[in-house]
């Protein structure tokens, strides 16, 4: 009998898609990279999700963030996440953490039970403590290092997170990995320079937040506001889905 998985089936055999049914993957941070790596988990059949965000759906979120509509401003991201992947999977089990993860609220999350962690987050604070914890319960962890200021989708690669180069953040890593004793992680990485964004005050957010009102970490108080464009963190996150899905169902 032909079900919404049916054509995955075809790919992956009936114990693939059973064991991505029976998986509960968690992940951390769900804007222009998690957001299509959840909607292609979702699509491919994992039954369990963990949605971790702190940030509500912003103006400047609509060029790249699947889940941003001008119907979504303001609502928070894991609300509409978990809405949408109901829409498509109304068998599927959702837990939202309205929350920015950090080592201080870490206990709040059992890694032994997830079978899959992405790290889809941008500070190097909160990826160390996720890749600590999955690694601590020896659950498999992918990590996404920096997909902004960036326009080639191509140069994106897999690969261990002491095999990287050019990009800044997978630098920082790859010193803060050493230090903690993380041996291995699997990234997804680019080999693209990053562009220097434009300066123009005009439309940047430093000067013109567009926020809703009640968003904890404003614009105005980042360090780092980079360019982003539709099609870059989306392969991204589809890389990432990718080699999650993969690896659950044992393909």
């Amino acid at each position: 009998m032909t079900d919404q998985f049916s054509r995955t089936e075809l790919l992956i055999g009936k114990e693939g898609i059973e064991r991505l049914q029976d998986a509960k993957v968690a992940v951390f941070g769900v804007g222009g990279v998690g957001g299509y790596a959840v909607e292609a988990l979702v699509r491919s059949g994992v039954g369990s999700f963990v949605l971790v965000d702190d940030d509500r759906i912003c103006l400047t979120n609509l060029n790249r963030q699947i889940i941003a509509t001008r119907k979504t401003i303001g609502k928070y991201k894991v609300d509409v996440m978990k809405e949408r992947i109901l829409d498509i999977n109304p068998q599927a089990h959702v837990e939202t953490h309205q929350c920015f993860f950090l080592p201080e609220n870490a206990q709040d999350f059992d890694f032994s039970q997830y079978s899959y962690v992405i790290d889809a987050v941008d500070t190097v604070t909160a990826k160390l403590e996720i890749i600590t914890r999955a690694q601590q319960e020896d659950v498999p962890v992918i990590s996404c290092m920096g997909a902004g200021n960036k326009l080639d989708p191509t140069q994106f690669r897999v690969a261990d997170i002491y095999e990287t180069t050019i990009c800044p953040l997978a630098r920082v890593m790859r010193r803060e990995c050493r230090r903690r004793g993380i041996e291995h992680l699997k990234v997804v990485f680019s080999t693209e320079k990053a562009i220097r964004p434009s300066e123009d005050a005009d439309v940047s957010c430093r000067t013109h937040c567009v926020c809703p009102p009640g968003t904890a970490r404003k614009c105005t108080e980042r360090r780092d506001i980079p360019g982003s464009i539709s099609f870059v963190p989306s392969a991204a996150g589809l890389i990432l889905a990718g080699e999650v899905i993969r690896d659950l169902a044992g393909v």
